[in-house]
């Protein structure tokens, strides 16, 4: 297990260096050939970009970052999301709250500004 985890890491590199060649090639080459027209540069860029998430999908940072995302989809159906009532009310309270501190802010500027004013003359 010790030596599968050695070897991956090792060809791990190797993969990380393809798709960084990728990614860069696809940048350059977007560039340099800006007078072909853009829906053939947009499908290379497809097929270079899809190239450089399938070889970085393999390496161990790839496979981890897969189950997150596969984790975080079972997540989100897990989470109990407000009803529309509870949105509206929810919306209600906190637009009420910020009017009532927008009117105490500007309270307290004008009688800070009028003290400040007397002061300063």
């Amino acid at each position: 297990m010790n030596i599968k985890a050695e070897t991956s890491s090792r060809f791990d590199v190797i993969k990380w260096i393809v798709v960084i060649s990728l990614v860069a090639a696809g940048v350059i080459g977007n560039a340099y050939y800006s007078e072909l027209l853009l829906i053939y540069r947009v499908l290379a860029l497809l097929v270079a970009g899809v190239a450089a998430l399938f070889i970085a999908a393999q390496t161990a940072q790839g496979a981890a970052f897969w189950t997150l995302l596969q984790e975080s989809v079972v997540e989100v159906r897990r989470v109990v999301w407000p009803s529309v009532q509870e949105t509206h009310q929810t919306t209600l309270i906190v637009l009420a709250v910020v009017i009532i501190m927008m009117i105490i802010m500007w309270i307290l500027d004008t009688i800070l500004g009028w003290g400040a004013s007397s002061i300063l003359g």
